[in-house]
């Protein structure tokens, strides 16, 4: 019985009733047989001895989770399985395996998260997480479980929920380790919260094997969005896929259903169609059926910009833009990455922030007709929409944040588009994205202080001192000139995204702050690649549109990183039932 646990005869186990060895081990005698399980309760860690035994069922005191004896299982799945041991009686004494039977192994903890997911129990899909985190699963193997879940399990298609998972994947490299437990958790979570009841989602059929052109059923998908037909969407896209069109071909043509018309779902929409075509990367290729078919639910009650009084009145936004893409189609959009004649950044990123939406309109016009880059077009017009976030003015009504948000992250998703996508058209996303920065202009008016540098004291604070700050509320304006005096006293990038990491996922965070960080340190990325001092002070730009939007929205009560740090203290053997 080598590396095996003594526990002392059974008769004395029989007296007893129960007995604890090393190990955290408690061994029971009932019912004639002896039984061996790990004192912790999986709930909350309360001890398992000091609960009461009957009829083969161990009830824990402290919320009463009931488990089978002999093998651990719950009757009540939000306390989860508790390990038990191998045990053997030789000549009257009770040895015990220290390794469970049912314990720490991958693919128990995949289970674990899948049942958790499909339950929505926090505390279990937390502590499968944090099990596979230190089985050295990798990240990619977790999140999707969670994507082929939410795809398939929710009736209405990609959500919030599958958003949050993939910004926060996209965000893993910034983080520390608790930090990247703490995004999985909290994408995980939000997909989990989505699920719940909702239906399996089942899908259609590809069209019969047909000799149809690939443009003919580009054609007829945009026809089916355009009358919110998303039965025939769905056939005739996944027709394509069946055909083996590649993915940056299907986005261009389902960013171009959704560029069809102006500002789509508040910006939402485009946004979507970009994290569920990185979250690609992360699923095996026969999910992708799923996962890109997920987007045509959001078509069927989709609302449409040009039908909102705000862009007919006072002045008629909406002619103006379709003057401009008929134009343009006429004369013929250059490609995206066009190298012909330069633009003048600044001006344009004042043009995009000032009082004149034709004028703005006509520049960006002569600006591609001349060769211009839609590419940087729209990497400037998402700096102008973060410079919004900026000068938003804390008089202002709180839930106007949405607003300028909702612009600066449909302006990153065009930006990302453009990237990606290898069809021209998708330039009218940053028409669309230049009318919503003008139409949030009375938020900045009167435009909130930009903190100076002047006389700032130049150590560089620690990191922590953020969290701090944001420890209370209305810490706006502290939290930005904190960060001004990290960054202008030589304070590194890399600690600064860990610590607004922290930030944002120690708090009950809700949708829009998981988009704020994810589309800023992505548009920081972009510009911190680029020398001299338009690009330094873009980088400032968004480092200080993330910090106050963050700042804004803090504290919350912090119950769902709180279920993530008993997760984590439950794994490594911490007793959370007594006093500190």
């Amino acid at each position: 019985m080598e590396g095996w646990i003594k526990a002392g005869s059974v008769e004395e186990l029989r007296e007893q009733g129960s007995k604890l060895i090393k190990g955290g081990i408690v061994v029971l005698y009932h019912e004639d047989n002896v039984h061996a399980l790990d004192n912790r309760c999986p709930h909350l860690g309360f001890p398992l001895h000091m609960g009461s035994l009957c009829n083969g069922i161990l009830t824990c005191h402290w919320h009463h989770a009931r488990f089978d004896v002999c093998s651990g299982g719950t009757l009540d799945p939000w306390a989860d399985d508790v390990p038990v041991h191998e045990i053997t009686v030789h000549e009257g004494l009770i040895w015990v395996n220290p390794k469970a039977k049912n314990g720490n192994h991958a693919q128990r903890y995949k289970e674990q998260l899948q049942r958790g997911m499909e339950q929505n129990i926090g505390l279990v899909i937390a502590k499968a997480i944090v099990g596979l985190m230190e089985a050295g699963v990798p990240e990619k193997e977790i999140a999707a479980i969670g994507i082929e879940i939410g795809v398939k399990q929710r009736r209405q298609g990609w959500g919030s929920g599958l958003t949050i998972l993939t910004a926060m994947m996209n965000i893993l490299p910034k983080l520390d380790k608790q930090g990247r437990i703490l995004a999985l958790f909290q994408g995980l979570l939000h997909t989990a919260r989505d699920l719940s009841g909702s239906g399996t989602r089942f899908l259609l059929d590809p069209l019969p094997n047909t000799v149809v052109t690939e443009e003919r059923l580009i054609e007829w998908y945009r026809d089916c969005i355009e009358v919110r037909d998303t039965r025939g969407a769905e056939r005739v896209l996944l027709t394509l896929v069946q055909a083996g069109v590649d993915e940056k071909r299907l986005f261009s043509m389902m960013s171009m259903a959704a560029t069809d018309h102006f500002y789509v779902n508040g910006g939402h929409t485009l946004d979507f169609h970009n994290k569920a075509f990185e979250s690609l990367k992360y699923v095996e290729h026969e999910q992708r059926d799923y996962v890109l078919a997920s987007l045509v639910p959001m078509f069927g009650s989709s609302s449409r910009s040009e039908e909102l009084h705000s862009w007919q009145s006072p002045i008629n936004l909406v002619q103006p833009l379709k003057d401009v893409f008929e134009e343009l189609n006429n004369k013929g959009i250059p490609a995206v990455s066009g190298v012909g004649v330069g633009i003048k950044e600044e001006e344009l990123l004042e043009a995009l922030l000032g009082d004149d939406p034709l004028q703005t309109i006509s520049m960006l016009k002569e600006a591609l007709l001349g060769g211009a880059s839609a590419v940087r077009m729209s990497q400037i017009a998402a700096l102008a929409a973060a410079e919004r976030v900026v000068r938003f003015h804390l008089h202002n009504d709180f839930g106007d944040w949405i607003s300028v948000l909702h612009t600066f992250t449909h302006a990153h998703a065009v930006h990302e588009g453009l990237i990606r996508s290898t069809d021209s058209w998708l330039i009218r996303g940053i028409f669309h994205t230049a009318v919503t920065i003008y139409l949030d202009r009375f938020l900045n008016i009167p435009a909130a202080p930009r903190p100076s540098a002047a006389d700032m004291n130049k150590e560089i604070p620690r990191p922590e001192e953020l969290l701090e700050i944001l420890d209370k509320q209305q810490q706006v304006a502290p939290a930005a000139e904190w960060v001004t005096r990290y960054l202008h006293s030589g304070g590194g990038p890399a600690p600064l995204f860990n610590v607004l990491g922290h930030a944002l996922l120690r708090e009950d965070a809700e949708f829009h702050s998981f988009q704020m960080y994810d589309a800023a340190v992505a548009e920081y990325d972009r510009w911190s690649s680029e020398p001299g001092p338009f690009a330094e002070k873009a980088c400032e730009t968004l480092i200080l549109a993330l910090t106050r939007y963050l700042a804004a929205h803090a504290p919350t009560a912090r119950e769902t990183p709180h279920t993530a740090t008993i997760a984590w203290r439950l794994h490594r053997g911490e007793k959370l039932f007594e006093d500190e």
